[in-house]
């Protein structure tokens, strides 16, 4: 692991935030606030993989790089793949982090964290999860849950993620964060990969990998960042990044 490289997926189409990565966030399209995020976290160069000319436009405006893909890509995985390889064809970058492009308040650490396991021979994919502290999220599908086993301080070796409030039992549940590192060769296999049994019932990708017998080791960071998905999300991620003395 010598070089890696951040890829943030955009997709301009979302059914319940139209227009999703041009939204306005102080003056700045939210893409933007994502890219200027993933560059401090200065793990490797970032490039923004979009659907739409505008986004790539707004992203080399704000004096970033940005790729034209496909508009017909079923998942972020896949787009990033393609962006990959479009942008570094003799395989120099060793590892790929991807950044989804909705998390405009993601901590430069967690970017961080996030390639960390992956110092680990055996690691194919790194991802992240936080604690649960809130309980409503406890039983809210829409809070996927890590279930894994420890293997290090803040580590563990996932063995299934679930929509479903597990593991059962008393103790903490974790939220995964869907923040991904790649091995190259373990993302040009899975997106090679059909999707699995577990993964359309779950409507999980990650699965498919554990199905294949991929390993995915899972990094513990403090705080799950701000997914926007709905109008509520982008005034709650405007309120999160104001400017002092604005709000």
């Amino acid at each position: 692991m010598s070089n890696p490289i951040v890829i943030v997926p955009a997709r301009l189409s979302s059914t319940r935030l139209p227009g999703k990565p041009l939204a306005d966030i102080w003056g700045e399209p939210m893409i933007v606030h994502v890219w200027r995020r993933a560059v401090e976290a200065d793990v490797g160069p970032v490039l923004v993989a979009a659907d739409d000319a505008r986004i790539v436009e707004a992203v080399i405006a704000a004096g970033g790089r940005a790729r034209l893909t496909r508009a017909d890509h079923d998942s972020g995985s896949d787009r990033i793949f393609e962006a990959l390889g479009a942008h570094d064809p003799d395989g120099r970058h060793d590892v790929i982090v991807n950044v989804q492009g909705d998390l405009p308040t993601i901590e430069r650490a967690a970017v961080r964290a996030a390639v960390g396991p992956l110092a680990d021979p055996a690691v194919d994919i790194a991802t992240l999860a936080t604690e649960i502290k809130r309980a409503e999220e406890r039983d809210d599908p829409n809070v996927v849950k890590a279930i894994g086993t420890e293997v290090g301080p803040r580590r563990l070796r996932a063995l299934y993620f679930s929509r479903a409030s597990a593991p059962w039992g008393e103790g903490p549940l974790l939220h995964h964060i869907g923040l991904y590192a790649y091995r190259r060769a373990a993302l040009a296999r899975f997106v090679k990969l059909p999707p699995s049994p577990l993964e359309k019932r779950e409507r999980l990708e990650q699965l498919r990998a554990l199905e294949a017998g991929m390993r995915i080791d899972v990094a513990l960071v403090d705080v799950a960042p701000l997914g926007v998905d709905t109008p509520e999300d982008l005034r709650r991620a405007r309120e999160m990044l104001a400017p002092k003395g604005r709000s």
